[in-house]
Parts: C-alpha cells; structure tokens; sequence
C-alpha cells in the first residue's frame, strides 16, 4: 500500500493483468481547514462525493489488478477535470476562457458547487490557492496514474485504466421513461474514441451478466480522465463505469444501505471478470 494526502494505491503481491482500476471522486478525507471555510454542512459537502466506489472495488488487489483511490475531496480539487478547467467566478484573476460548461456550472477543477448547485463558498480565493491544490493534489495524483499504467504497458505490451464512478439517482430519472428500463450501470468510452470496442463490449457483457441493465455514453460519456488517458492506438485503453448510487447507499445520509454487503458480493465477481480481461492468457492483447 502506498499513501499520499491525494491517494492510495492497494498492490497485490504480483501483477497479473493489465487492467488498473481507479476511482477519483471517492475522497473523503475532508480538513476541519477546509470544513471551516465551506457554506454546507458535513453532509451536504459529500452530495457530489462517489462515496462508498472505493469499497466495491476494493478487490482488485485479490485478482492481481491495481487499484488507485482519492483520498483528497472531490469538492477540494477535481480530478476528472483538466488543471486549466478554472472558474473565473471562483477564482481570483482568471480571466473567462471558452466557453466550457463545467466551467460554467461551477463544476471545474476547483469547484464552486457541490450538487444540485450549491455553492460551496462565499467570496473568491486565490489563483495561488488554486494552484497550490492543483499541484499538491491534482498533479500527485495524475503523475501515480500514468505510472501505473506506464508498468503495465511495460509488462503486458497494454494497460487498461477502468475508471470507476457513481451517479445520483436523479440523473437517471432525467433520462425518462425506457422500454429496457433505466440503467444501472453507464460505460463510457466517449463514443468508442478511448478503448478497443472488443473491451468496452466485454465489461457491458460482465455486466449484463451480473443482472444489472447497463447502457452506454449517455448520460455519461467520460470526462478529462478519458480525454487525458485513451490512447487505443498506443495500447492505452480508458474504460469509465458510472454506478447507480441507489444500489447500494442511502443518497440521503450518505450512508450503505441494507443492500450494500450483496452489491458489494456481485461486484467482487464483476471485479474479478474485468480484471481477467487484462490477463495475457485471456487473449485479448492478440485481438488487436
């Protein structure tokens, strides 16, 4: 185990598959600092918070995959979004840009809101402060996701980065009523420009396979992680999955419901396919 204020990183004792999992937006580890300055409370501050992600992928290690996970606070510093994803309304000297609209919604690298909204400040900060989280956090935290993948690629000829997530409830009713029925589970591949079709079409199959009603890109196609790390030409795949939060938490309370410990038991025989898929034996580095 490797520790950092931005992460952690679980090892198992060999590296058996090309496949890295991550999830970037399970921080939790919240300064009484930071805490003091916001205008939400406990809870409200973690609405936006993939709370509980780390935990249903926590058993990679056991098949032979690496696992990086946030400890730093989505709502303190972003790591899906690109460092220069600034908001001008929340940043001290930061000029308005394109027209970005996370940026625009308060959702850049340093966010303005949390859920629904919510503003997460009174007043301005630094462009100083910003960077000083951009690089104690944001940096740290990208530089140990392409090592991992790097050691991979060295090892396997290939790296395959799952990016793992969860989404509100809320973001599904949106979508309306379908004759499939809402998904549970999101892929995003960015339109299949960030992985290899045969990979993105074997996680919905794992998926599919696991009882759970999966879709693709729509609500959620990726971000800057997929933008930054699908490389399919250069053997650097970029996969995301968006979790339906109500499988297994109270949204509300921020807390594992009732149903958590059989999600979690589905998920380790999810995990346990996903990271097969990497392994050379499963043949799929000679289907490219």
């Amino acid at each position: 185990m490797t520790t950092h204020p931005a992460y952690r990183i679980d090892l198992p004792e060999r590296r058996l598959t090309s496949v890295v999992f991550a999830t970037p937006h399970s921080g939790a580890d919240y300064s009484s600092e930071f805490l003091s300055r916001a205008e939400l409370d406990a809870t409200e501050i973690r609405s936006s918070e993939d709370a509980f992600v780390d935990k249903l992928f926590a058993s990679a290690p056991l098949c032979g995959a690496a696992i990086l996970m946030a400890r730093v606070p989505r709502a303190y510093v972003d790591l899906n979004r690109a460092p220069e994803e600034l908001d001008p309304a929340l940043i001290e000297g930061v000029g308005k840009g394109s027209n970005n609209p996370r940026v625009a919604s308060g959702l850049g690298v340093i966010p303005r809101v949390v859920a629904n909204g919510r503003a997460i400040y009174r007043g301005k900060m630094s462009i100083d402060e910003a960077h000083g989280r951009i690089e104690g956090y944001w940096r740290p935290y990208h530089d140990a996701l392409q090592t991992l993948l790097d050691e991979n690629h060295r090892s396997f000829g290939e790296a395959i980065l799952v990016d793992c997530h969860s989404m509100p409830r809320e973001a599904l009713t949106q979508l309306g009523a379908r004759p499939a029925g809402r998904p549970e589970i999101v892929i995003g591949d960015r339109f299949g420009s960030t992985a290899a079709r045969h990979l993105v079409d074997e996680i919905e199959s794992i998926f599919s396979e696991a009882g759970l009603r999966v879709a693709r890109n729509i609500p959620f196609a990726g971000a800057h992680i997929l933008q930054a790390y699908g490389r399919p030409s250069r053997g650097q795949h970029a996969i995301q999955i968006e979790i339906d939060r109500s499988l297994y938490m109270d949204e509300e309370a921020i807390a594992p419901s009732a149903d958590f410990d059989a999600f979690q038991a589905l998920m380790d025989g999810v995990v346990e396919r996903i990271a097969q898929m990497g392994a050379p034996e499963a043949g799929w580095l000679a289907a490219e």
